[in-house]
């Protein structure tokens, strides 16, 4: 059986103006002791854990590229004692395009990393400063190019539209621009304003306006279309690819694959020994690295909150992760989480499906369940329809189904 593990680097330079993920500015330097606790986690989830094989890790945070590259080395070499790594496996790291996340690239690479997702965001200096971001455009497209050097057709670009006095027009250019030195995967994410950052409170003050909800709408769309031009295939709502580039790791969280959370505010999903072995949990660490530094070095991890998941919990995440890739959800793949109820009978009788289905954004048929071209846009409006019949037609199963789920069917991979 296979998974894979991810690896959380809490701490960054700066606070970008928009961000509001789990990140601290290190007031000293720990990162021998911070390497140790998660070298540490890692051995005791994995031990915890069913899993007997990685497929894929990814090195997230925070800033991961602030992180020596021994430190990742030493991860990897405890995931490699524990279970089986194999020479395969997809090792991602992000990387912050400064000339210091630069200067130790061949370095991670030499550590075991064999693909680099680069933090662009933007081609704009005027708009990186805005963002609060610590490198210029110049920088990024060095980063890229050293990058592409290093992991030929294994480097993604991240980059963000919606960002302050942007157009539709200047996006398109940027885009374009972008795509010409870029590799083989592209990340799209749209500028979410969220409460208590900075960018927030300038925006509601009045200092800085950002692009209507329909501009966005369009500027996504006109993303979509150039990406399709320059030979990218969409295969999830953010993410695109040309030459097969695909993010498996990403890829294993939309099929609802086990993975293991490493680190602070890490998140996981397994199925741990004991109890029969066969419910899968979901895992949260703690937040702040000094005190999950403190709970690693006391018993062994910093898992601060577990929750067994029911059936119609485990189908929820499910449905919400399959539908974010183009592809959608395949009937054999429901089948291994739902061998009761398969996708026309939870979804293919009632009216308010039926209508997303008749307007010809959902796609019901012998392939599966998934969103058009145009319904890709509107997923975040469809899924409460989904959802709430999906709940309904569990609820309506006769009880003495629900006790004969075959619990020890669910995927453990």
């Amino acid at each position: 059986m296979s998974s894979f593990s991810i690896s959380q680097w809490p701490y960054c330079l700066r606070r970008c103006s928009y961000c509001n993920f789990n990140k601290y500015i290190p007031r000293e330097n720990n990162s021998h002791v911070m390497t140790d606790c998660l070298q540490r986690e890692t051995e005791t989830l994995l031990q915890l854990s069913q899993i007997s094989s990685i497929t894929s890790v990814f090195f997230g945070g925070g800033t991961p590229s602030l992180a020596h590259p021994s430190t990742i080395a030493a991860i990897l070499e405890t995931v490699s004692r524990q279970v089986k790594l194999p020479a395969s496996a997809e090792v991602t790291l992000e990387v912050n395009p400064t000339p210091m996340g630069m200067s130790k690239l061949e370095d991670f690479c030499r550590a075991g990393v064999n693909r680099l997702s680069i933090g662009v965001q933007s081609l704009q200096d005027n708009d990186l400063g805005v963002l609060g971001r610590d490198h210029t455009s110049h920088q990024a497209l060095e980063v890229i190019e050293e990058a592409q050097r290093l992991c030929p057709g294994r480097v993604s670009v991240d980059v963000m539209f919606g960002r302050p006095r942007q157009s539709v027009e200047s996006w398109e250019k940027e885009l374009s621009d972008l795509l010409r030195v870029c590799d083989d995967h592209v990340s799209l994410y749209q500028l979410t304003l969220e409460r208590g950052t900075q960018l927030f409170k300038q925006v509601q003050q009045g200092e800085v306006t950002v692009p209507a909800e329909d501009v966005m709408a369009e500027m996504y769309q006109c993303a979509r279309r150039t990406l399709q031009q320059n030979g990218f295939l969409q295969y999830e709502v953010s993410n695109f690819a040309r030459n097969n580039a695909v993010s498996h790791h990403n890829m294993s969280y939309w099929r609802g694959k086990q993975y293991i959370g490493v680190g602070p505010g890490a998140h996981g999903r397994f199925v741990p020994l004991g109890d029969g072995g066969v419910v899968r949990e979901a895992r949260t660490q703690t937040l702040e690295p000094d005190v999950w530094i403190h709970e690693v070095q006391q018993r062994g991890h910093g898992t601060r909150r577990k929750i067994q998941l029911c059936h119609l919990q485990l189908l929820e995440e499910v449905l919400v992760m399959g539908m974010r890739m183009t592809q959608g959800i395949n009937h054999n793949h429901w089948a291994l989480f739902s061998p009761q109820m398969n996708l026309q009978e939870v979804f293919g009788t009632t009216s308010d499906v039926h209508q997303l289905l008749q307007k010809g954004y959902l796609i019901l048929d012998d392939r599966g369940l998934r969103c058009s071209w145009d319904g890709l846009v509107l997923l975040d409006s469809m899924l409460p329809a989904l959802l709430l019949e999906l709940e309904t037609q569990i609820q309506q199963r006769p009880q003495r189904n629900h006790s004969h789920i075959p619990r020890k069917r669910l995927p453990l991979f």
